[in-house]
This record gives structure tokens, sequence and C-alpha cells, in this order.
């Protein structure tokens, strides 16, 4: 068997593509003109689009007049969104207490009430609980399903004809919202009963819709459009119309009845052309209701009903709020006659009251013109003139939710006066210093002009300055700071530093404070270009070290990413305040749990390692690397870092002709004992590539101990766990491969065989079970196309001019060429066995081809090669098709490497 002779200089030349120098860069070339582009219409095409089409059977299933399953009147997604977040903000506890039960919860004839033993322990431990002999107990669980089963008997009792049923129902419902015993629930219950609500006001829009539609046989009148008139509507409808009005007109409870008339307030329509005049009277009809929660949320009610109608006017809402507002001056001046804080319930209540002033301000500010927003202002009692804004006093909450749906025109060119309404605004309500922090964001949102920022942000200090609590000055200065650094205000960010660091140090920064505090450092980090800026900053560094928690995390994170996102890092100072910042991020991470920002922590440590720069003072930067190394050695990323930085610093040292050998030689000692520490996984790559940079500065015994050590360490691979995936998988290959690259220009030891690493690299691959034949195949390849080249009088490539290779070596010594021949004929044998243990037919007929390849390229195809050959294409034939361009190829170039062999010439006619 003899290895095929090769001229590498000779093969390049001949498959280089011709060159000639262009013009222009290609990627700098002007786009064609418009009139040499092809443009395509594809309007007639036919072409169906499902995100803009139309689906007939879709629109069909919604025209059928009995079709319950849709609604007219679908929720927006406002209104959905809003009905979640107010259960997720008033959460019910798993018990819910009820002073006396309505009989609706208890017709089901299933009992909700504890057992006596239960109710006995209970009252044990709570006796004040159980003073009230009314008091019954029931679930939530328990009160959703019932309402969920009272929705379905109503529907049911619908689908029957019995409306009567359904409308008593109905009632019922409704008159669960007047018990409000339960602060925390009533949200929760609002949201329940307002979806039946909701469901039977759509159930008796599509009866009347159907009536004026269709007649009792089923004919068609006529097909109303979606902006009918009153006038379009038969007699018969009309009647029903009439009829369910004057139904709920009769209940006798007050809430229940102006609930059912908002849930079918849009059959208004089918009555008069101006539906929406009945919400004035509606809107005085809530003025009876004596329970300030109740009544609150039955304009919340009222705001949702009233945008199903096609148009209304706003002025029930504006009454609404001023209803809202007064009752909760009665409220908070009930209170200070006390002379007394905020009560509990006082607070719980106002809290309650607070979601539906921001639905109902929502609903006043969409969409409104300059001039409806001072119309607004004036009858919310704040505008005596279309030129005074401020000049009155406001109940805080509702200014609150008033300076967040303002436009910000208005925001912008009134700011000096709304600060003086939010200063004559000290109600207990709402905290004043969370609307001094509206304001502050409300006028980010446009560029204001400098004196007037100046007038504000003058005002807002000289209050916060008076604030004891760090809570509340972060708070507040939080909003500002995006409009100080804007501004420049260098001397009043040197102020609000100062303030925040005199409390801090006072009274220390607790959990609720932590948020407020990472918020603003994070922004002065944004802010600054360079670390140095903001550590030179007054009171900076001390605010730094009253940081913890998740908060010291997050601020941490940004300074390392600043300070590495303009490059190298070479200030010592810098350098030494990021260590301990990564040291303290490196010692709070949990290695047990390892969670996503666990993984950001590590690589940011490893990217501030990376660029850190020493310059010239190569011994410093090494000495670092040993810092980093014992400081952060949980971390395997940062350890493979400070094997690269230390590669690198070596191949640095070997391009300075004033370094000594010996610093080289550290640099390749202190990768070499980092690497074993570094998962298995990734040490064989880190072994290669040590061996190649020590390789470089001529020391061959230690790159010889390196090539050893990374074939030695695959020894380990087959226990780590997750390794098996493609991309491992070929990762492994890559870097195998890239070792038989590597092998070409490393010298042979007088004291070893000829082939020693290849012979080590084949016979770890036979040892280990692990490695899969497809695995096999292709190392084996690699091995017989190194020991190919090494066989070649002239190696393609030397690495080091300095060290002789095995062409200089081993020139004209037959010996050296027959333990190449003998490794070689070892490797064909596993390679062929390899291939025909490949259970996958179509993998196992393209391994056949690269091995054919292989050796049609290695060696002299002989007839014993030759017979191998066809085997191995025959194997591919049996698996592809005859008309594989791969096989097709491969066949070729097995005639072109023995054209004297006719067996080929017939199977390629064949």
């Amino acid at each position: 068997m003899d290895f095929r002779p090769r001229n590498y200089s000779a093969e390049h030349e001949s498959h280089a593509l011709p060159r000639a120098r262009a013009d222009a860069h290609p990627l700098s070339a002007s786009p064609p003109p418009l009139s040499q582009v092809n443009i395509v219409d594809h309007g007639n095409t036919g072409f169906f689009d499902p995100l803009r089409g139309t689906d007939n059977h879709a629109n069909a299933t919604s025209l059928d007049p009995d079709n319950l399953s849709g609604s007219d009147h679908q929720p927006t997604k406002e209104w959905t969104s809003f009905r979640r977040l107010l259960m997720q903000r008033f959460p019910v506890s798993k018990m819910v207490s009820i002073s006396s039960m309505p009989d609706v919860l208890l017709r089901s004839g299933k009992s909700h009430e504890k057992s006596s033993t239960s109710m006995h322990l209970e009252e044990l431990d709570d006796p004040q609980k159980f003073t009230d002999e009314g008091v019954k107990v029931i679930t939530w669980q328990e009160y959703v399903s019932r309402l969920q089963e009272l929705k379905d008997e109503i529907t049911r009792s619908w689908l029957a004809d019995d409306r009567v049923t359904s409308l008593k129902l109905s009632i019922k419902v409704a008159k669960l919202l007047t018990d409000t015993s339960v602060f925390e629930f009533y949200p929760t219950l609002f949201v329940l009963v307002t979806d039946i609500m909701d469901m039977i006001g759509d159930l008796v829009w599509r009866r009347i819709k159907r009536k004026a539609e269709f007649t009792e046989e089923g004919a068609l009148l006529c097909n109303l459009a979606e902006n009918f008139e009153a006038s379009d509507i038969c007699a018969d409808a009309k009647e029903t119309c009439n009829n369910w009005f004057s139904k709920i007109g009769a209940v006798q409870e007050l809430l229940p009845r102006i609930y059912l008339e908002l849930a079918i307030l849009p059959c208004w329509r089918f009555l008069v052309d101006q539906p929406g005049d009945s919400l004035r009277r509606l809107v005085m009809m809530t003025r009876g209701l004596g329970d300030p929660v109740a009544s609150a949320y039955c304009r919340l009610y009222m705001a949702h009903c009233a945008q199903k109608l096609t148009s209304h006017d706003i002025g029930y809402l504006v009454t609404s709020v001023n209803d809202i507002r007064v009752i909760l001056m009665q409220i908070l001046s009930a209170n200070e006659r006390t002379r007394g804080n905020v009560k509990p319930n006082i607070k719980l209540q106002v809290s309650l009251m607070e979601p539906t002033i921001e639905y109902i301000m929502k609903c006043i500010f969409n969409g409104l013109s300059q001039r409806q927003v001072s119309e607004v202002l004036s009858e919310l009692g704040l505008m005596k003139n279309q030129q005074d804004f401020g000049s009155v006093s406001c109940v805080s909450v509702v200014l609150h939710h008033l300076l967040k749906e303002l436009p910000i025109e208005v925001v912008s060119s009134n700011v000096v006066q709304i600060l003086h309404l939010i200063e004559f605004s000290k109600d207990n309500s709402f905290d004043q210093h969370m609307n001094y922090r509206l304001l502050g964001f409300r006028l980010y949102e446009r560029k204001s002009p400098v004196d007037v920022v100046n007038a504000v942000l003058d005002k807002v200090i000289q209050v916060i300055a008076l604030y004891d609590s760090l809570d509340e000055y972060l708070k507040v200065i939080d909003a500002y700071a995006d409009l100080i650094l804007q501004n420049e205000m260098d001397n009043l960010l040197n102020t609000i530093l100062e303030g925040i660091s005199e409390r801090a140090l006072n009274g220390g920064v607790t959990e609720d404070e932590m948020p407020s505090l990472e918020s603003l450092l994070v922004k002065l980090l944004s802010h600054f270009k360079h670390l140095e800026d903001v550590l030179s900053l007054s009171h900076f560094p001390e605010i730094l070290d009253v940081m913890y928690g998740k908060s010291q995390k997050v601020v941490f994170l940004h300074i390392l990413n600043m300070a590495t996102r303009n490059g190298q890092v070479s200030d010592p100072t810098s350098i030494q305040l990021l260590f301990e910042i990564s040291r303290i991020l490196h010692d709070n991470m949990e290695f047990m749990n390892v969670k996503d920002d666990d993984c950001q922590v590590a690589h940011s440590i490893s990217h501030f390692v990376d660029m850190v720069e020493y310059g010239a003072e190569m011994d410093r930067y090494l000495a670092f690397l040993v810092d980093c190394r014992g400081a952060f050695g949980k971390l395997n990323e940062l350890k493979e870092t400070v094997v690269h930085s230390s590669n690198s610093l070596a191949i640095q040292a070997l391009k300075c002709a004033n370094t000594h050998l010996s610093f080289v030689k550290s640099c390749i000692t202190f990768s070499e004992v980092t690497i074993p520490s570094i998962s298995a996984q990734r040490q064989f790559d880190l072994f290669l590539e040590t061996a190649e940079v020590a390789f470089l500065g001529g020391l061959v015994s230690h790159s010889d101990g390196l090539i050893d050590s990374a074939i030695g360490c695959l020894h380990t691979l087959d226990i780590m766990d997750g390794f098996q995936t493609p991309a491992d998988v070929e990762g492994l290959i890559s870097s195998i491969r890239k070792l038989c690259g590597f092998l070409i220009v490393v010298p042979g030891n007088i004291n070893l065989p000829v082939t020693y690493f290849p012979n080590n690299l084949f016979t770890l691959t036979c040892s280990q079970s692990w490695f899969e034949p497809k695995m096999r195949t292709k190392i084996f390849s690699a091995i017989i196309l190194l020991l190919t080249t090494l066989s070649q009088k002239t190696l393609p490539y030397h690495a080091n001019t300095q060290i002789p290779g095995n062409d200089m070596l081993y020139y004209e010594d037959s010996s050296y060429k027959q333990e190449l021949v003998s490794l070689s004929k070892l490797v064909l044998e596993n390679l062929l066995s390899a291939v025909q243990q490949e259970p996958s037919q179509a993998a196992r007929g393209i391994m056949a081809l690269e091995a054919c390849n292989c050796i049609a390229s290695s060696f002299m195809v002989s007839n014993e090669l030759s017979s191998i050959c066809l085997t191995l294409i025959e194997t591919a034939k049996s698996c592809l098709s005859a008309q594989d361009r791969y096989l097709q190829s491969t066949i070729q170039l097995v005639n072109k490497q023995s054209p004297n062999f006719e067996g080929f010439m017939l199977f390629t006619s064949a």
C-alpha cells in the first residue's frame, strides 16, 4: 500500500479561482435604479392571506341569530385587562365570611356551610368572629362555583324560553353587590357579577335584534346596519324592548335596578336615536346609593357599559368623578374629626375606590381635544376660567389619576400650576409624594424649556428636603433624575446624592427602598459614558456601599457592563473596584441552583477579566489572572477566560523582544494547571490551544505533554451528562480534526514511536464505547489523512520555522514510512467496520462515500484498495439513490485515481 504523492503548491494554484481587481467594494456599491428593479404585482394572484382575508365560515356562524356562543358586545381588551388586574390587586383569602348568606347562594341544595365541629374549633381560635349568630362561612372557590352555577342556570332558563326566571335570578345576582361587609372581596365579587350582567345584556340585545330582523316564522325582515336608527325598528321589537325596561324599572332595590338597566343600556338604541341621554338619569340615580364603595363601583360599571354605545357625551363621567370626590371628602373629613391617623378600614375603603377613579378618568380623556380638556377641567372645578389652573385644591387620589391621564401638552403648559395644585392637596387619600413623583415622569415625556424645568425642580427640592423618609425622598428623586441628567444639572445632582447619603447613613436602607435606589443608580450609570465619571460623583461610593440583595446585583452588573462597553479597562483604581464588585457577585451566586441571572453574572465577570489591560506590565497581568482564578474558582466560564487570556499573554510576550522565555513558560504552566479544574467537555480544546501556544514559543516538550493531556481527557467525556447533543458531537469531531492538522507540524520524539500521538488517538477511539460509528468514521478518516500528509516529502505548512518538521527529521527514512503504512492499514480496517456498523441507512451511505473519498485521496489505488473502494461504493449505492450527486462525484474520483481498473468504468455505465 503506497501513499499518494502530493504537490500542495500546484494543487493550490490549480484550484484557486481567477481573480480580478474590482472597481469598487461590492458592499459599498449603490443600489440599482428603480427602473431596473423588477416589481411584481401580486394583487390579482388570488393569494389568500389568513391575517387579512375573510373567513366566510366564521362570518356565517356569527350571523346565526340563535348562536349564543358569540356576542354583539364583546368586552374590550382594556376592560378585560382591567378586570384581571383588579382581581390581582385585591386577592381574596380562601375563606370569605359573610354576615347574612343570600338565599341565591344556598339554592342548589348543597351545603356550603362548615361542619359544626370545624365551626366550633374556629370559634375557640377567634371568638370575636362568631359573636353574630348570622355568620356564614363560604370558601372563595365555593362562591365562584355557585356564581358559575347561577350563570349556567340563567342561560338554561333563557334557552328554555323561561325569561322570567332568568330575570329573577339576574336580579338576585346583582343584589349581591349591595354587601360590602368584606371589603377585600368586593372587587372580585364585582368582576364575577358584572360578567353575568354583561351576559344577560347580550341575551336581551340579541333577542330584540332578532325580532327587528326576523318574523316569528323566521322570515327575514331586514338586515340592521351598525348605525341603524330607532325608525328602522318594527313595532314588535320596540314593544319587547319597552317591556324589558319596564320589568327592570319595577325592581324595588335601587342597586340591582341600576345594574340591570346598565346591562341592557345599548337596547335604548331600538327606542331612541340618542340612547346616551339616559346616562344622566342613571348617574343621578347612583346618588341614592348610600355605601361609598358600592356607589363607586356602580359608576365604574356605568362607564364600561356606556362604551358599548356608538356615541355618548362624557358629561355623566365628569359628574361621576365629582360625585366620588365629594364622597371621598366626606369620608376623609369624618376621619379627620376623630383627630387620629387614618383608620385601617378607611384607608382600605379609599384604596378600593381608587380603581374606579382610574378607569373613569381613562374614559374621560380618551381622544379629547385641548378645548374639550379645558372644559372637563372646568367642570371638575379645577379651572375658574380658561387661564387659571391650579388655584384650588383637589382630593389627592383624584388628582393623581387626573395627572396620569392629562394630555402631555396640557401638563407641559400648566406644570407650575399643577405644582401648586399638588401642594394644596394634602389629604390622606393618596401620598402627596407620589403626585410629585408622577409629575416628574410626565414632565420627562416631552422636552420642556430649561426655565420651566428649573422652576419645577427648585420647588420639588424644597419640598423633599423636609422629608425624613428615605423611601419618599428616593421615589421623588427617581422621577426627576432623567430631567436632571438631561439638562446637566451637576450641582443639583450632587445635592440629591448628598441627601440620599445622609438619610441612608442615618436610618439605613430597607428592602422596600432598594428598588428606587436601584432605579436611580442605573439611570446614572446609563447616562455617563465612562465609569470614572460616575465614581467621581460626590457620595456615589458610599451610596454604593449600602446596596444589598437583588438590587445590588443589578447595579453591580450595570457597573461591570458600563466599564467594559467602551473597550479595555486599564485604570488601576477601576480594575480594583470592578474586581471587588465581581467578588461580591460571585460569592452571592447560587451554584446549587443555577438561574439565568447567575449565568449573566458569570458572563459579565468573565467579560470584565477579558477586558482588563495592563499594557507592558505583563507580570502584573499574569498576577491578576492568578487572583481571578482564586477568587472566582467556581465559574467554569471564568476559568476558560483566564486560560485564553494567559495564552494570549504568552503570544504577546513572544512578540516582545525584551521578554524572557521564562515568562512564556509561566503563562503556559498557569494554563496547564488551570485546565484540569474546568469541565471535561472544554478541556480538550483548551489543552490543544495551549499546546499550540507552547509550540509557537519553541517549547516542544511542553507541547507534547499538553497534546498527551488533550487526548487523555477524552477518557472522561463518556461520563459527562448532556454531552451527546449534536452540537457537542460536531464540536468534538471538529476539535479532533484540528488536532490532526496540528500534529502535521509537531515533530516526532526520538524516544517515542513515530506514530505515538495518532496511535493514541486511534486506540482511544476504538476503546471508548460512546464513540458512535459516525464519529469513528470521521476520526479514522482524519487520522488517515494525517498519516498521508506526514508521508510527503514536503509538508504543506510549518508553524514555527525554527522547529524542523518530520519531513526533515525523517527524510528518506524507510522505517518512518513503514510505520505510517502499518498504522494506516490498521485504521483502514476499523474504518470499514465503523461504516458497516452504522444503523441508519442514509447515514451509512454518506459515511461510505466519505471513507471512499478519503482512501482515493490518500493512497495509490491498488487492486486491494480498489476492491475496498468498490465495496464502499456498493454500500453507498444500496443506501442512496443512483442519481445522488455525491455518489456520482465519488465514482468519478475513484475512476480518475485508478484509470486501469475496469470495474469502476463498468459500474459507472451501469
